[in-house]
């Protein structure tokens, strides 16, 4: 499947997973270009679970890094999905400028 998008959105991280460990882990299916874990590694606010955005230089990174779906990292399972990125003109590129999840091919 061709993705445009180079963006993954990665939820049910458990809370404490830091981004080093979300890097290493995604760092093996393509070179991560900016990687973002919500709330932060040094957020004082105690969360039950995190997002992370992980934005790779390929698009064909995001292709493989869904098969890590339902893998358990730490202590939960991944949901890892395509995240549409949508461009600005004359707007400085941002991971999380006007973006979404791209919708599921609920396909049998």
């Amino acid at each position: 499947m061709n993705y445009t998008t180079k963006v993954v959105q990665v939820t049910n991280v458990s809370p404490s997973t830091t981004s080093e460990q979300m890097r290493t882990l995604f760092g093996f299916l393509g070179t991560i270009e900016e990687l973002k874990l919500f709330p932060s590694d040094d957020s004082p606010m105690p969360v039950t679970s995190r997002v992370c955005f992980v934005k790779f230089q390929e698009p064909e990174s995001v292709g493989v890094s869904q098969h890590l779906t339902n893998t358990v990292f730490v202590d939960r399972a991944l949901i890892v999905v395509p995240f549409a990125e949508v461009k600005k003109a004359k707007a400085a590129p941002s991971l999380m400028a006007e973006s979404g999840p791209l919708p599921a091919n609920r396909g049998l």
